[in-house]
């Protein structure tokens, strides 16, 4: 799809861990569902209550408050499971990533795409999350007995 383009969504559907859309003139594009934590915690139910925009630029969930314009699809990014947060994550499955966020003041999110790596940090933001995720350590080690 080009970018000055204007497409139209005319069909949504999700196969194998990916949103698809298809235009209206034919094209087919798709994400992972890790480009959209929201979807990807959704029940199958959920992610087929979806409708599609009025200017059909955009696809909404009410039931789960979550859009995603068109425009997403242009974003290339594939999941990067080798990434050190998404590591860290995988070894200590028990770590919150909703509490993690809020404790960084970051979304919950934004969080979920560094982890899936679809969105790469910053240096300052990755030091950040392993800062954070080190001091909850350090906290629970020091818990009395």
């Amino acid at each position: 799809m080009n970018k000055d383009m204007k497409a139209t969504i005319s069909k949504v559907w999700f196969k194998d861990g990916r949103i698809f859309v298809q235009t209206e003139d034919g094209e087919t594009l798709s994400r992972p569902l890790e480009a959209f934590p929201v979807l990807l915690e959704a029940t199958s139910e959920q992610r087929n209550h979806f409708v599609i925009g009025l200017y059909g630029d955009d696809i909404r969930w009410e039931e789960l408050d979550e859009d995603i314009h068109i425009s997403s699809f242009l974003e290339e990014s594939e999941p990067d499971p080798t990434n050190e947060i998404a590591v860290i994550f995988r070894c200590f499955p028990q770590l919150n990533v909703s509490e993690m966020a809020r404790t960084i003041g970051i979304n919950k999110s934004l969080l979920s795409r560094y982890i899936y790596g679809i969105k790469k940090p910053s240096e300052a933001r990755k030091k950040q999350i392993l800062d954070a995720i080190r001091q909850l350590g350090r906290e629970m080690a020091s818990y009395p007995d």
